[in-house]
């Protein structure tokens, strides 16, 4: 019998639910047990469910061809054969809200990848590196929820993995201001060319609520907890465009910084390069040994050189320089569907796991 932590994936058959199957293929401490998804998916095995929709570049693993998809729905059945679960499930927000409550009331824990939770007052919304200290308001969720191991976590939008690190880094000279443009993958709707044919060639200059949720869910990372919930930080200010643009996957964004305290350019790439957190000192499964890359070349990052750095858990800068209006200018990359979603979730279980917030049942 494994000892390895029982997993059960919410969502299993859709983009993101493939790439935590992929992701946890091999994992040192967690299985895959459970796969969950929509009634019309239930009593399949999840090759059957699948298809040929699998979307990954990696054959789907053998573990997994024939496990029977359960029905989402049944929270208590599906959480009785499980230690935790990942939630990647794809409903209203309202409903999304409902059910990984529910899934935490039986007393298992939810890592979420979806938005519904990430403004719900004493849910954490954690980027492992940046704000490990707001898992610390769990034992208020779970207060609210009367759990004594139920609760739910969940990993910011994709979008702002390519500047909210690289911001974070730089905290000490006090950034105030930010305009950040992203050119993002189309795997961040859950689509390949395949299912999308009229993004070839093409951009599209609207991504429904992305643009909300790239100016605020950074100032509630850098939030503080008070009085059981976490308060959001005010600065720096941020205005934002999201672009849809024909990149399978990776979210790339160009970014304009003014600071209170002027660094110098050698300061900043210093900063970048030396920046780590929990993971790395835990060295964590999951975990970038470099967090933050700075490449010198004028034509770096590019998608196609760089969106696989440590496994796409990493994040690669490039183009630092002065501005004439702004104090700096910069351009960022990171794995939308990797770092952005899916492994973002699975460092943030590694992370609960360590902390001794998630535990066999």
């Amino acid at each position: 019998m494994s000892n390895k932590l029982r997993v059960g994936i919410l969502g299993a058959t859709g983009m993101v639910g493939q790439r935590f199957i992929s992701l946890l293929e091999n994992h040192p401490w967690f299985e895959v047990v459970t796969v969950a998804a929509s009634p019309r998916s239930a009593g399949k095995t999840y090759e059957e469910a699948v298809g040929d929709r699998w979307k990954m570049d990696t054959p789907m693993p053998e573990a997994v061809k024939k496990l029977v998809v359960l029905n989402v729905n049944e929270v208590e059945k599906v959480a009785s054969t499980v230690d935790f679960v990942f939630s990647a499930v794809d409903m209203s927000k309202d409903e999304i809200k409902k059910i990984e409550e529910e899934y935490a009331k039986t007393e298992t824990p939810v890592v979420s990848n979806n938005s519904a939770h990430r403004w719900t007052p004493d849910v954490p919304m954690v980027v492992p590196e940046i704000n490990p200290e707001h898992f610390e308001v769990i034992k208020y969720q779970k207060e609210r929820l009367g759990t004594k191991r139920g609760f739910v976590a969940v990993k910011p939008n994709c979008s702002i993995q390519s500047y909210a690190p690289v911001l974070t880094a730089w905290k000490e000279f006090e950034p105030v201001e930010v305009v950040a443009t992203t050119y993002q993958a189309i795997s961040g709707a859950g689509k390949t060319f395949k299912d999308w044919p009229e993004m070839v060639g093409n951009i599209i200059p609207f991504i429904g609520g992305e643009e909300e949720k790239s100016e605020l869910e950074p100032l509630r990372i850098w939030g503080k907890i008070e009085d059981g919930e976490i308060k959001r930080a005010e600065l720096p200010v941020i205005t934002t465009q999201c672009i849809r643009v024909p990149i399978l996957n990776g979210h790339t964004a160009a970014v304009f910084v003014k600071f209170n305290k002027k660094p110098t350019k050698e300061q900043l790439i210093e900063k970048l390069r030396a920046f780590r957190g929990v993971p790395q000192d835990l060295e964590l499964p999951s975990a970038p040994k470099q967090f933050i890359q700075y490449l010198e070349d004028d034509n770096r990052p590019q998608v196609q050189l760089d969106v696989d750095f440590e496994n796409g858990m990493g994040i690669s800068v490039g183009r630092l320089r002065e501005d004439k209006v702004y104090d700096y200018k910069f351009v960022g990359l990171s794995h939308n569907t990797v770092r952005g979603a899916a492994g973002g979730a699975v460092l943030c279980a590694e992370l609960l796991k360590a902390k001794g917030y998630i535990e066999a049942k």
